[in-house]
């Protein structure tokens, strides 16, 4: 369950599983960013030219829900792949990047709108 596991332990279990299959070789920051581009791709391909009648079919549907789940484990599998890698702490990360967002976007400003920052 997501309020019982840390990223830390994420983290673990995507390192036993590589290391297992002697796979480290083959992680190198290229290969899991693109790693990570495919499988976000793979998400992707699931919504594409849907409706939003069909997402919501997709998102009821057992067996496409399911598809679309496994799609985001793998995104978030190489993410926590190139982070364990790489020695990157997604919460001081993540935490940096909101600060930085929150100055290019503040909510006064950004509230209800998807404009980019340079488009206000």
């Amino acid at each position: 369950m997501d309020d019982n596991t840390t990223i830390k332990e994420l983290k673990n279990i995507v390192k036993k599983f590589c290391e297992a299959r002697d796979w480290s070789q083959y992680h190198n920051p290229k290969d899991l960013a693109i790693g990570i581009s495919t499988e976000a791709n793979e998400l992707l391909e699931i919504f594409r030219f849907k409706s939003e009648d069909e997402i919501n079919e997709i998102l009821k549907n057992s067996n496409k829900r399911a598809r679309m789940e496994n799609e985001v484990a793998d995104v978030l599998f190489f993410i926590l792949r190139f982070a364990q890698m790489n020695d990157i702490d997604l919460e001081t990360t993540l935490k940096r990047k909101v600060k930085i967002n929150k100055k290019k976007y503040p909510a006064d400003l950004f509230k209800g709108s998807n404009k980019k920052y340079d488009e206000i």
